[in-house]
């Protein structure tokens, strides 16, 4: 089989392409490089962007020896100009039989080795972690100030206290329910921990509510027991739960249904929303201690806090965090 490669300016009949055999380590390349695009976009990550997808792809090759044996097997015999043109074809260029011809050497290089779908999967993670870590690193430093000194925010334990964690939660979440004997446990324990808590109210009416009564505890100052309480209860976060549980706490229920309506209660909620954002924070709970990120609630988190915030102190402070 042969094909007609696309006419550069100067040419006015195209030269024949050479045979399959003699495009081998061409095809090789651009087919290693349409699978590791196919996978990727398979991927639980959904697609990536054109620079995500090479910074991904790259790490392939700098997996180390021992995962990356069957790609330098198959690449050792391309040439640096032959990867350099695979890179310059574009989609357009390539014919529908050499498309075909792209498919035959994908499904048979990946068939006789599929261990490289667990290895361009393994890398791919990693990649995107690193490129996760480095942008969460840049939105930590841009947004020190509303993250970890805001004046609007609730605090719990020390309010001087030398490390600070940050929690976005919601009343809701059945993740922050389980992790909230873990975090008061830290303010209980050590007495230098300052805990800011970010309302941040995403999964119903309800939990907007109740945001909304928390914040109009916090005005009375009883916002942690308050917070305690709410997100101890079984069952539904909502207005009516919520005031119930004010009205426990022996809160002004008066001032508090006028508070929790007030310009200050919405803009507090607003604020966080518009913060997290900012930060690509999705989901609840999301902790920060200083410039470590916990994701959710891990069954250990209770040593995950406690690990981070000793690393932090050891480490001098949090260094992004301002003062």
């Amino acid at each position: 089989m042969s094909n007609k490669p696309s006419p550069s300016p100067s040419e006015t009949t195209p030269a024949p392409a050479p045979p399959l055999q003699a495009r081998a380590p061409l095809l090789a390349v651009l087919a290693l490089a349409l699978a590791g695009t196919l996978f990727m976009r398979a991927t639980p990550h959904g697609p990536l962007s054109s620079d995500a997808a090479h910074q991904a792809g790259s790490s392939v090759q700098t997996a180390g020896p021992a995962s990356s044996a069957p790609i330098a097997t198959l690449a050792a015999s391309t040439s640096t100009k032959t990867t350099v043109a695979a890179s310059s074809i574009s989609a357009s260029t390539i014919s529908p039989d050499m498309r075909r011809e792209f498919e035959a050497l994908i499904k048979d290089y990946l068939v006789k080795n599929p261990e490289v779908m667990m290895e361009v999967q393994t890398a791919l993670e990693a990649k995107m972690e690193k490129i996760q870590s480095e942008k969460m690193a840049v939105a930590l430093k841009d947004n020190a100030k509303e993250l970890f000194h805001s004046t609007a925010a609730p605090i719990a334990g020390n309010p001087k206290g030398d490390i600070t964690v940050v929690e976005f939660f919601d009343y809701n979440c059945g993740y922050c329910k389980k992790a909230l004997p873990d975090l008061a446990a830290l303010v209980q324990d050590d007495k230098n921990v300052r805990v800011v808590l970010k309302e941040f109210p995403i999964l119903s009416k309800g939990s907007e509510e109740a945001s909304k009564i928390a914040l109009a505890a916090k005005m009375q100052g009883k916002y942690w027991d308050f917070h305690l309480a709410m997100l101890g209860l079984q069952g539904q976060a909502n207005e009516a739960s919520a005031l119930k549980v004010a009205e426990k706490a022996g809160l002004d229920m008066v001032r508090i249904k006028k508070d929790m309506i007030s310009a200050e209660v919405k803009k507090e909620i607003d604020d966080t929303r518009a913060l997290a954002q900012k930060m690509g924070i999705s989901g609840t709970p999301h902790f920060l201690v200083g410039d470590k990120v916990i994701a959710g609630a891990p069954e250990n988190l209770a040593e995950v806090l406690a690990g981070h915030v000793s690393d932090v102190r050891k480490a001098g402070g949090c260094k992004i965090c301002g003062g």
